[in-house]
């Protein structure tokens, strides 16, 4: 009976979220790079993508029509490099007749993964400036062939999306919303995405991404704050613990007066 209500449960989640355009699960892209960062320059990225898109977008060699095969060991050698490494590949998925996988990678200096032909078309950099670290991204061309929204079934305003989860509170980014060209508020937990029709990623229009941040990360912060507050509160109960005691021995004392 679990099961069941389980699967009820998904299905209706499923229909909800077709219904809403994905409003359930948040917006779907085409291909998503999704970058967590230390401010060591380590840190994971999460690629969640259609394998038509990383065809025509990266240049990699996977099958783009509904029936073709391959394996995620296959998947994991594209992504394994000497700077990176592959710590998950999803099953595939399908959305709107594409096939989808997601591939998760670590790496330990952001300033050398465009070595790793997957992400090449960026060029990194995360630098100390001023007492606040500043990182930015510059997106170049793609690796586009002739024909690819006609091929895969794209109309061109499916999305690209570069997010990122950063380690410290955010001074400054350039991120702005797709369809009004305002600035882009950050979600709780300091994640920013910046957005562009595939068809723009396609023709290689460019992404820039600067982001300055607090060189002391949240979690950084929040020990201390930690630290500090037990701290206080030892105090606190060591000072009771001496008024108490301090209070029992005048008691003591008075009682034991010539003139109690």
């Amino acid at each position: 009976m679990f099961r069941r209500l389980c699967a009820a449960a998904l299905v209706a989640l499923t229909v909800a979220a077709a219904g809403c355009g994905g409003g359930v699960f948040g917006k779907q892209y085409e291909y998503e790079e999704d970058l967590t960062l230390g401010l060591d320059g380590s840190g994971t990225l999460t690629v969640n993508a259609s394998y038509p898109a990383l065809a025509a977008l990266r240049g990699l060699p996977v099958p783009t029509d509904s029936n073709g095969r391959i394996t995620r060991d296959q998947i994991r050698a594209m992504f394994t490099t000497p700077v990176t490494d592959v710590t998950r590949v999803s099953r595939e998925w399908r959305r709107k007749g594409r096939r989808f996988v997601q591939v998760r990678i670590a790496f330990n200096d952001i300033r050398r993964l465009h070595e790793a032909a997957p992400f090449s078309w960026s060029r990194y950099s995360l630098t100390q400036e001023n007492g606040k670290h500043v990182y930015t991204q510059r997106v170049g061309a793609s690796a586009m062939t002739p024909g690819s929204l006609q091929n895969y079934g794209w109309d061109g305003r499916e999305i690209v999306a570069f997010r990122l989860h950063l380690p410290s509170k955010i001074i400054f980014h350039n991120a702005r919303d797709l369809e009004t060209n305002q600035p882009r508020s950050y979600d709780r937990g300091n994640i920013i995405a910046w957005e562009q029709h595939l068809a723009d990623r396609l023709e290689g229009d460019p992404v820039d991404i600067r982001v300055e941040m607090e060189s002391r990360s949240i979690l950084h912060r929040t020990l201390w704050l930690f630290f500090g507050a037990f701290t206080a509160a030892v105090l606190v109960l060591v000072l009771l613990i001496w008024w108490t005691m301090r209070r029992g021995r005048d008691d003591n004392s008075k009682s034991l007066s010539p003139n109690s």
